[in-house]
């Protein structure tokens, strides 16, 4: 089988390494690709996926305008607005959305409580659509801040969540019990952080979704501030298991795909 990343740029996903290791593990046939598509080759890509592919996932920039080229969505990615990752049964693409459940299964591994909790996100692209509707749907009261409001007016109109403005922000990073990042703010750049220096929630859990660097400025202050901290390599591994299982029809070991993105990393596995 024929299994892949679409993206721009997909040049240092941790995803291909990710992916052969489980296939590897479960004894089954196939390849993972990154595959380089910038916004203007995105049609053509998916005529290829149609053709040639069992199944891809779908990163930054393409997880919201990758839906008017597909056949079906489901439940949930329709919900969302955003999908990442595609199936091709018979020749016909559905998209789903992994990142949903997968940054869920990444809190219960950490043992992070969020049922009725207040959780506050930053930003209001793919993955923040997905990170808003599976807490919403878990119980958190979820309110949403991004540096473009309307972008954050429409996501919260859309699911029916909380919008924080500018003057509010900083009562609102003081009095959450969650503080979610899902900004590319930090990606690769351990000096940068979505927040004002010193501005951090009064208690409670702060989670970046981004996961190189595994420890980014903002968990950093974080952790030095004594507040539990997530980063974003539980929620790739977890997204990448699902996403497998719905290709192949076979659970992965999470373990293998764990080692293989953390020596991507450069990090040698604890366990």
């Amino acid at each position: 089988m024929q299994l892949g990343l679409i993206g721009f740029p997909v040049g240092h996903s941790l995803s291909p390494a990710m992916h052969q290791a489980a296939l590897r593990a479960a004894g089954l046939e196939g390849s993972y690709r990154a595959l380089e598509t910038p916004p203007s080759f995105l049609r053509a890509r998916l005529q290829e996926v149609r053709r040639a592919f069992t199944g891809v996932n779908v990163t930054i920039p393409h997880k919201e305008s990758v839906l008017a080229y597909l056949d079906e969505l489901s439940p949930e990615a329709a919900a969302i607005g955003a999908v990442n990752t595609i199936v091709c049964e018979q020749g016909r693409l559905i998209g789903y959305n992994t990142d949903a459940m997968g940054f869920i299964a990444g809190l219960d591994e950490a043992g992070i409580a969020y049922r009725n909790k207040k959780a506050l996100l930053l930003g209001a692209g793919g993955a923040a659509r997905a990170v808003a509707y599976a807490l919403k749907e878990e119980g958190a009261h979820v309110a949403v801040y991004n540096r473009t409001t309307e972008r954050a007016r429409a996501l919260c109109a859309a699911m029916g969540l909380h919008l924080v403005t500018e003057p509010l922000l900083e009562a609102a990073v003081r009095s959450c019990d969650l503080l979610v990042n899902t900004t590319s703010v930090g990606l690769n750049d351990p000096t940068r952080s979505p927040l004002p220096p010193g501005l951090l929630p009064r208690a409670g859990v702060v989670v970046d979704i981004i996961y190189h660097p595994q420890t980014t400025r903002l968990l950093l202050e974080a952790q030095q501030a004594g507040l539990v901290t997530l980063g974003g390599l539980p929620m790739l591994v977890w997204q990448g298991a699902l996403a497998f299982e719905l290709w192949t029809g076979v659970k992965p070991d999470v373990r293998v795909m764990y080692a293989a993105a953390q020596a991507g990393l450069g990090h040698t596995p604890s366990a």
